[in-house]
């Protein structure tokens, strides 16, 4: 009897109840859309090694973004010349300013890495 007793007193009966958090139906989405994303993220890596030559993978990003400074050379160089023409018939000094400061800069940003190679030699 006295075992019974004990075992009332420390037993299962005597533990906490644990219940799960409150989550209304976008929360439970939400982490089950996390909680898929960061399993797919943990087991579908694989290891991928570099085939070929690295340093052309690094001049050919070269060669991409300084296609991309040509381009906004080219955009600001065009702009420059439009500047310039417009300050040339509104007879306004301050525009035809800047629309030759916008057209030097648009020649020197296209012509970019020329001035880079002709630096480094």
């Amino acid at each position: 009897m006295k075992f019974y007793k004990m075992r009332k007193k420390y037993g299962r009966e005597n533990q906490k109840k644990t219940a799960p958090l409150p989550m209304n139906s976008r929360q439970r989405k939400t982490f089950s859309v996390y909680a898929a994303l960061a399993f797919a993220l943990c087991m579908g890596t694989i290891t991928v090694y570099a085939s070929g030559d690295p340093l052309a993978v690094v001049n050919n990003l070269s060669s991409f973004i300084f296609s991309l400074i040509r381009a906004i050379g080219m955009i600001l160089l065009g702009f420059g010349v439009v500047q310039v023409g417009l300050s040339l018939k509104s007879h306004d000094p301050s525009q035809r300013a800047n629309g030759f400061l916008t057209l030097a800069g648009g020649i020197i940003i296209t012509f970019a890495k020329e001035i880079l190679d002709m630096i480094v030699g």
